[in-house]
């Protein structure tokens, strides 16, 4: 009976004044989700009830719509779990990544374009590939400050890696300063010239995660350079 009444009173009511507080409703319950791009779940919640307290009784939502949206809701519900199991998996494969990479620390790998380190007993040698070979190759030690300190001329080399040593003499031939240099190569292979990267051996000191939060690892190596995991080419003891 009650309800008989109510629909009685909806239905006295002039339709322009209906429509617009159904209209009324379903704004304020589309301001309460905009402060999101997506929708979420309490955001949802709200538009559906509101939606259904201010429906006119004289024409109920259709079972068809009803169920709909249930199903909209159960979609939503399962997208955003998955959301958070896909979010808490990468969290975890990231730490163990962090953990591995940390197995890294005080290993010697190959850096491209690495520091070169003079200490009292040892100098960094490098790598360069060598596709085609070459007639010769000039090795140039530059320090710190970009200054010139020792060139040296190789003879020829064949297909594949070719190990650039220096012996730690400066071109006057006394011994370099213990520090940090660079190695640059010059190859001529069938006189065409060229510079290839140099990947030079380095100790890893460190393990840190990038700062645009990609799950990049980075190492920071000797001289304080910090390289990317991936472009590591080479582990050693």
């Amino acid at each position: 009976m009650a309800i008989s009444d109510t629909s009685s009173m909806m239905s006295s009511l002039p339709s322009n004044i209906l429509t617009s507080a159904q209209n009324k409703a379903q704004q304020d319950a589309a301001k309460a989700a905009s402060s999101t791009n997506a929708m979420g779940q309490s955001a949802f919640l709200k538009l559906f009830t509101t939606q259904l307290t201010n429906q006119d009784p004289t024409d109920p939502v259709k079972n068809e719509a009803f169920v709909a949206q249930l199903a909209q809701f159960s979609q939503l519900e399962a997208s955003t779990s998955m959301k958070s199991s896909l979010e808490s998996m990468v969290s975890s494969m990231s730490g163990d990544r962090m953990l591995g990479a940390a197995s890294l620390i005080g290993k010697t790998v190959t850096v491209p374009d690495g520091p070169v380190t003079v200490t009292d007993t040892t100098v960094s040698q490098g790598i360069i590939n060598l596709p085609s070979g070459a007639d010769g190759i000039k090795l140039q030690v530059f320090n710190d400050k970009g200054i010139l300190v020792r060139s040296q001329i190789m003879g020829a080399q064949p297909v594949g890696n070719a190990t650039l040593a220096w012996d730690g003499m400066n071109d006057g031939g006394t011994a370099a300063p213990n520090g940090t240099y660079r190695y640059v190569a010059t190859v001529n292979s069938a006189g065409k010239m060229s510079t290839p990267t140099v990947n030079t051996y380095a100790t890893v000191r460190g393990v840190s995660s990038a700062t645009a939060g990609d799950g990049t690892l980075l190492l920071e190596v000797d001289g304080g350079k910090t390289v990317n995991l991936a472009d590591v080419k080479r582990v050693g003891s």
